[in-house]
């Protein structure tokens, strides 16, 4: 069902797509939710084992940037993590009031084992559109996330 806003065309095309975009969105991460949470983790804390391990390790502001958490809520999710001993917080060398958020030894073993399930689930999703569709959605997606605040 789309909109039943009865304003102007602009806006009955802005509201469709950006229902449309949502119920999509909503609709894939639900079905991917399974693959994360039957290893007793929650999205969000894949996210940021997931981070880690791509992009190394991170201080708390760096990983709600990338992840696009709160400061509470990222602070949540970190405390969690660190209670199940899958990450760990380090005191950065170069300065000691900086904490940066490391994987554990069972916490890189999840990640490893989790994720290329999670890029095959991805994958299989996604294989409703074409390898052109694909490409073209995420240059719109990078488009939008990336659009100046009006």
């Amino acid at each position: 069902m789309g909109t039943r806003y009865q304003g102007s065309p602009d806006e009955v095309r802005a509201l469709e797509a950006f229902i449309k975009l949502s119920r999509g969105t909503q609709s894939m991460l639900a079905r991917l939710k399974p693959h994360v949470t039957r290893h007793g983790i929650t999205p969000t804390q894949f996210g940021i084992l997931e981070t880690i391990l791509h992009v190394g390790p991170l201080n708390q502001r760096e990983l709600r940037r990338k992840l696009l958490l709160s400061k509470g809520n990222i602070s949540v999710v970190v405390n969690n993590l660190v209670e199940h001993k899958l990450v760990k917080r380090v005191r950065d060398e170069a300065d000691r009031r900086r904490t940066v958020i490391h994987l554990t030894t069972e916490g890189q073993q999840l990640i490893v084992k989790i994720f290329p399930q999670v890029a095959a689930a991805v994958t299989t999703e996604l294989s409703t559109l074409s390898a052109s569709e694909q490409e073209t959605l995420g240059r719109l997606m990078k488009k939008l996330g990336r659009a100046e605040p009006t």
